[in-house]
């Protein structure tokens, strides 16, 4: 919603539905890359990783980018009610997730690669022996949750400086920041603190720096977070990212590769060497220039509403906590089927959509219960029985 005019920012809402809609497609594929996964195929596909690679470059820092454009709407609403929401909407989820349904995640994961011999049922008192990353199986980061849990964490750490941000004098720096980022060519200026840790910080720290959280350290995405807040607050900041979309978009791929052209992709190179500095440099200019992109070109086209965004935009939360859990499920017995590769991707697609849809429609999306547990808001007592009416984005 736009704090001055009282309307939806419909672009917003459209890059939240897609970008998790893409997430999903991704995560359909995680069978058949070489990358490690839960669950594999038994056959996997080095051109399934470039589709990987080129969705890292720009998925989650554009998730992050439009969480901290939310945010600075949120906060209009007071610090005590950002707060709330925020536990409602991300904690909430988060830790029903970890207790449910992502404990099918974990023990399909060890069952399938030796960890665990025996049913679901047995392992459920497993679940709990040790930390999930540090040798154990209890996944305190909810597995593919952990965006909620992250976002959550930035949401508390940073309300001091964003409220300072919001009134004031901070105001007054965040009004000068998006003049100065308004210039022509001075908005690539955002990449710079995110590059300069890229260098700093050794990958090989789990928490601070390793990369595998959705291909970046967590300091880079609190970056595009704080971008998003940023960009969002200055409307001329934004018509220059409308005006120079396409050559954003253009600059990017052309950085990408070069980044593939030097070592065949980031993360590939030892840290501390002038390489590494190199495609450091370049993929995090490449990410920026991507996000940067697609949002201009959301600003110029995705402005207009239409009734599927309605249905999606109250989806989109819902459908992020189950699709994965649906699809490992799902893609255990699928993979193991003799068909050829190419339709046992198109069934887990297919399936695992249907699947996930339905239970949103049909279990969530109609009981108050359940609608709190995902982080929605509870449907009025007098549409109770008509949820077809619940949740809908208009302009």
């Amino acid at each position: 919603m736009d704090a001055q005019t009282g309307r939806r920012r419909l672009e917003l809402d459209w890059l939240r539905v897609l970008a998790i809609l893409t997430v999903f497609v991704a995560h359909c594929g995680r069978f058949f890359d070489t990358a490690g996964w839960h669950v594999k195929n038994r056959t996997t596909y080095p051109s399934m990783d470039l589709w990987a690679g080129l969705l890292v470059t720009w998925l989650m820092p554009l998730l992050f980018l439009i969480s901290g454009a939310s945010v600075y709407f949120a906060l209009r609403k007071g610090a005590a009610r950002f707060v709330r929401d925020r536990a409602m909407r991300l904690l909430l989820p988060l830790v029903v997730g970890i207790f449910t349904h992502v404990i099918l995640a974990v023990y399909l994961e060890r069952h399938t690669q030796g960890g665990f011999r025996g049913s679901f049922f047995d392992f459920l008192p497993h679940y709990f022996d040790g930390f999930y990353l540090f040798g154990g199986n209890f996944a305190w980061m909810g597995l593919h949750l952990w965006y909620l849990e992250v976002l959550f964490v930035f949401s508390l750490v940073c309300l001091p400086l964003f409220q300072w941000l919001m009134a004031g004098s901070g105001r007054r720096l965040l009004a000068r920041l998006g003049d100065l980022l308004a210039r022509p060519g001075a908005v690539y200026l955002l990449a710079l603190p995110g590059t300069l840790l890229m260098l700093l910080l050794d990958p090989a720290n789990v928490l601070l720096a390793n990369r595998g959280w959705g291909g970046w350290s967590l300091p880079t995405h609190f970056f595009f977070f704080l971008g998003g807040l940023v960009i969002i607050s200055h409307d001329g900041l934004q018509d220059r990212i409308r005006r120079q979309g396409w050559p954003s978009l253009a600059v990017g791929l052309l950085l990408l590769l070069a980044v593939g052209a030097i070592a065949g992709g980031p993360g590939e190179e030892s840290f501390g060497t002038p390489e590494y500095a190199l495609v450091a440099v370049l993929h995090s200019l490449a990410s920026w220039c991507w996000v940067l992109g697609i949002l201009g070109l959301a600003l110029k086209y995705l402005t207009v509403y239409r009734p599927f965004l309605g249905y999606a935009g109250e989806a989109v939360l819902p459908f992020y906590i189950l699709h994965q859990s649906v699809i490992l499920g799902l893609g255990y017995f699928v993979v193991q089927w003799p068909i050829p590769d190419l339709v046992k991707y198109g069934v887990i697609l297919i399936s695992s959509l249907a699947v996930t849809l339905a239970l949103y429609e049909f279990l969530v999306r109609r009981s108050n219960l359940l609608r709190v547990l995902f982080g929605l808001k509870p449907l009025p007592r007098k549409t109770a029985g008509r949820p077809a009416e619940a949740g809908a984005v208009r302009p």
